[in-house]
């Protein structure tokens, strides 16, 4: 090999002292000698610069300092009282002078009139400065040509108790002062500038003589013909380099290219044809001379790597330069760092797409689809059928549903999805769900203990050519959930240990989103279990309306909405729906409290404005009572809606309470949505509920909703309430028929929130089945309205209901009049049983009581309580009703109604 050495030896060099001048050497300590200076000129300007600003930033602080202080100081005010101030300030004003270090502190008039000053004589003349912004309140500095020279000043005002400015107080310094700090840092500055200066220079000089004697002396041109061959080697100090001159003899290759290239010691100066155990496809690139750029060439058991540039754009005389690297490892690492980023992505995809529902059944069909076909050809997931409910796995898991089955196609042998397996116990299905170990089958056509589950279907996987299996338990929290499969068909090496490790990982994060799923199914089932065992079943037996509901919970839990239909005396019927915020068993559990309330409150008989008062007090109790118990909040809020309908009057009285409007769709087929009182949420407190009424014709149809209706994220709530009009447009439809066309119109597949719906048709009950009469304010009253009553019952085919009812009559009209006040009216409603009713002015009210055997009165309600199904009392705006239901006729009706006639001529004497 060419000697570099050598090479030098052989170039002339000229004297050190000739090139001097010219030499790279003094160029670069001429240029590193201006630079050292420039840099110490522009330290000791900054320097110099910072310095006087920080001596009169410090002058100005210190003047502001001293000033503030004097002018605050104690006695001073009495001092600028008395006849002579100058006689104490003075001597004050020195004092203060001294020790703060300041030139002057001069107390002044708001005229500027001194007190004081360092030059007694001046004392008594004018200020020098700008007193005006003092004057005003402020604090004032600035430079000035003063008494003592040029100065520093600061002004500011002392002010009385009142904050009115009784004088001034200025203090500061000499500017010689202020800039002799910095002209006695001068000199300590240049010195260390200087000493800087004359070590770097001395290093410059000496890196520059070491710079210098190492390059002997040489210069640019000479330098770089020197280093041509140099640069090529050093530029690849692992690669092998090899030079070849125009004529396609050798004339540089260095170690790593003898070795590469096996070549001989002597090859330097041969051409490359002739050399001995070269490759010929390399000697064939050497000798072409054209470009090559990583081309991969083989040779001698090795992948090398060739890149090939000519010589001549870089000062060379003709020929190329070759680098040569040995890929043969690296193309190995390469492969396999491509499979590991593969599998890194894998996984990652798999962390990201698997478990975005809290769906069993999808969890497990989003594993199968991140895993095929990246990882296997077909993927199967089986569960313990427990685990699809919701509930925790038992048995031995010899028994699992096929949950999920995706593959690069759907024409294969393997069980479908759904279907209930029954793994034997030579499965790697079952020993993998027994042992919580993966199952790796390499060869799934010499696996027996695998064939004993399906003979005949083994037989068509094998023939369709899945020939490889892994079986990995999904096992999450300590209990194992089931199995998933991964099958290989189109590649024809089996799996691999390796395999085994990137299936395990990839089950492992699906197993936990899949238990996530199953508990959620779980507490959701829990949920919706409570809510609609809180809910009505069925709605109950009445004649004011006919009614269809539906109610569906949201697709995320259940949420607190309820509806409830309530059959109250005369016929009537309160309709009711509601919606507690939130969504889980707290918001059900809190509905189910609601509506118990609201049952309890409606047999009070309450007008629907006190009602919602009432359970707006409840519901602040509640929140209160469960704020203390749980330190935190109670409830997060609750709506209601409670309408009471009169089918004899047609009249409907409704009230709200934060709750969106009902839909009332007349005969005619138009939908209206009434202008109720919105009133204020359940719980809030202090805003009194207002109660609006209606007159509505016979076949109207009341909507009740919840806000889960009308209420969706892609849309407005008006058009929500457009298409909700749209579809009750159609007075034809019954109830039922209307609520599933609400649905689906409003519904979208996968409700966000639960919803609640309520449709009430309105019947009528005709002057047929009501009659009524105006009483007489006096007790002979009661017979004639006992005849009236027993003629009406006639009428409607219940004469075996007369006794019954006359003494009835008797006893509440007898009552009435003796306790109440004018007017009296009653009321016979027949319906699917006889309700009496009789109304006065007053708002007292009987009570049942037990009498003594020696009371002469007082078992009058007794019996009436005794001979009806129920009683009780409602109060209007008038007065009160006094009620009385019995049911229909039965067939021991008329024995009793016939002992309780005993009575009557007693009744008619003296009342009970």
């Amino acid at each position: 090999m060419v000697n570099f050495s050598d090479r030098l030896r052989g170039t002339p060099v000229r004297s050190l002292a000739e090139r001097r001048p010219r030499s790279v050497a003094g160029q670069v300590f001429v240029l590193q000698v201006a630079l050292v200076v420039l840099l110490v000129l522009g330290a000791l300007l900054a320097l110099l610069l910072q310095s006087r600003y920080d001596g009169d930033r410090e002058a100005r602080t210190r003047s502001v300092a001293v000033a503030e202080t004097f002018a605050h100081a104690p006695g001073l005010l009495e001092a600028l009282e008395r006849p002579d101030p100058s006689k104490e300030l003075q001597p004050a004003a020195e004092t203060a002078r001294r020790r703060a270090g300041v030139d002057f502190i001069v107390v002044m008039d708001t005229d500027g009139i001194r007190y004081t000053h360092p030059q007694p004589e001046r004392i008594g003349q004018r200020f020098v400065g700008t007193i005006e912004p003092s004057l005003a309140g402020e604090v004032h500095t600035e430079s000035v040509d003063g008494p003592l020279g040029d100065e520093v000043q600061a002004v500011v005002p002392v002010t009385d108790p009142d904050g009115r400015v009784v004088a001034l107080v200025s203090a500061g310094l000499k500017v010689q002062n202020v800039t002799g700090v910095v002209n006695r840092q001068l000199p300590v500055i240049l010195g260390t500038s200087a000493a800087g200066l004359a070590v770097a220079t001395a290093g410059t000089a000496l890196v520059t003589r070491r710079l210098r004697r190492q390059t002997h002396g040489l210069g640019p041109a000479e330098m770089t013909r020197v280093y041509e061959h140099h640069d090529a080697v050093l530029h690849a100090v692992r690669e092998g380099v090899v030079i070849v001159d125009d004529d396609g003899r050798l004339v540089l290759a260095n170690d790593e290219a003898v070795r590469l290239l096996r070549l001989p010691p002597d090859a330097e100066g041969r051409h490359v044809s002739e050399l001995p155990g070269l490759d010929p496809r390399m000697a064939d690139l050497l000798c072409s001379g054209r470009l090559a750029t990583d081309e991969v060439v083989p040779a001698t058991g090795r992948l090398l790597a060739v890149n090939q540039r000519p010589t001549d754009p870089y000062g060379g005389h003709g020929g190329t330069v070759v680098t040569i690297r040995d890929t043969t490892e690296l193309r190995a690492l390469s492969g396999r760092a491509q499979v590991a980023r593969k599998r890194l992505n894998l996984l990652y995809d798999a962390g990201v797409g698997i478990g975005t529902t809290l769906d069993v059944v999808r969890t497990a069909e989003e594993l199968a689809e991140v895993a095929v076909p990246r990882f296997a050809d077909f993927v199967t997931v089986d569960l313990a059928d427990p685990v699809l409910r919701g509930e925790e796995p038992t048995g031995t898991g010899s028994d699992m549903r096929r949950t999920a089955s995706r593959g690069i196609r759907d024409d294969h042998p393997l069980y479908p999805a759904g279907r209930m397996i029954t793994f034997v116990a030579s499965t790697p299905q079952a020993r993998g769900f027994g042992s919580g170990r993966a199952e790796l089958v390499p060869d799934l056509s010499r696996a027996p203990g695998w064939q004993a589950q399906d003979p005949e279907r083994a037989g068509r996987i094998v023939a369709y050519g899945i020939h490889s299996l892994i079986t990995v338990p999904l096992k999450a929290r300590g209990a194992v959930l089931g199995v998933a499969n991964f099958w290989r068909s189109q590649k024809p090496e089996p799996f691999e240990a390796e395999d085994v490790a990137l299936a395990e990982e990839l089950v492992a994060r699906a197993a936990v989103a899949i238990d996530n799923a199953r508990r959620y199914t779980r507490e959701h089932a829990l949920a919706v279990t409570l809510q609609r065992s809180l809910l009505p079943r069925a709605l109950p037996e009445q004649s004011a309306v006919e009614a269809a509901h539906r109610y569906l919970p949201a697709q995320s839990g259940v949420g607190g909405d309820w509806f409830d239909v309530i059959p109250l005396p005369g016929s009537r019927v309160a309709l009711v729906v509601g919606d507690v915020v939130g969504h889980g068993l707290h918001a059900a559990a809190t509905m189910g409290r609601l509506r118990t309330a609201v049952h309890n409150f409606s047999t009070l008989d309450l007008p629907p404005d006190e009602l919602l008062g009432r359970l707006d007090d409840l519901v602040g109790r509640v929140d209160q009572d469960d704020a203390e118990a749980d330190g935190g909040a109670g409830m997060t809020g609750a709506t209601c809606l409670y309408a009471v309908y009169d089918p004899v009057t047609r009249h409907c009285a409704l009230a709200r309470a934060g709750h969106p409007m009902p839909a009332l769709v007349h005969p005619d087929g138009t939908v209206e949505f009434p202008d109720l009182p919105a009133g204020p949420p359940l719980g809030l407190g202090g805003i009194p509920f207002e109660t609006a009424e209606l007159e509505l014709e016979e076949g109207s149809q009341l909507v009740f909703y919840t806000d889960g209706l009308i209420e969706e994220r892609s849309r407005d709530i008006d058009v929500g309430l457009e298409l909700l009009r749209g579809a009750l447009a159609h007075p034809d439809r019954t109830p039922e028929e209307s609520c599933r066309a609400v649905l689906d119109a409003l519904l979208p597949a996968h409700p966000k929130d639960d919803v609640a719906l309520l449709i009430a048709r309105t019947r009528v009950l005709g002057p047929d089945r009501v009659a009524d009469w105006d009483v007489p304010f006096h007790p002979e009253a009661v017979a004639g309205l006992r005849a009236a009553a027993s003629e009406q019952l006639d009428a409607w085919g219940l004469s075996e209901m007369a006794f019954t009812t006359e003494l009835v009559l008797s006893e509440l009209i007898t009552n009435a009049i003796r306790y109440g006040s004018a007017p009296v009216r009653v009321r016979l409603i027949h319906d699917r049983g006889l309700t009496c009713e009789v109304s006065d002015g007053s708002s007292t009210s009987p009570h049942l009581r037990y009498a003594a055997t020696t009371d002469e009165g007082g078992r009058g309600l007794f019996l009436v309580a005794q001979l009806t199904e129920r009683w009780g009392t409602r109060y209007t705006g008038q007065g009160k009703v006094i009620w009385a239901e019995q049911p229909p006729p039965g067939p021991g009706a008329y024995g009793a109604a016939r002992g309780a006639g005993l009575f009557l001529d007693a009744l008619d004497a003296d009342p009970l």
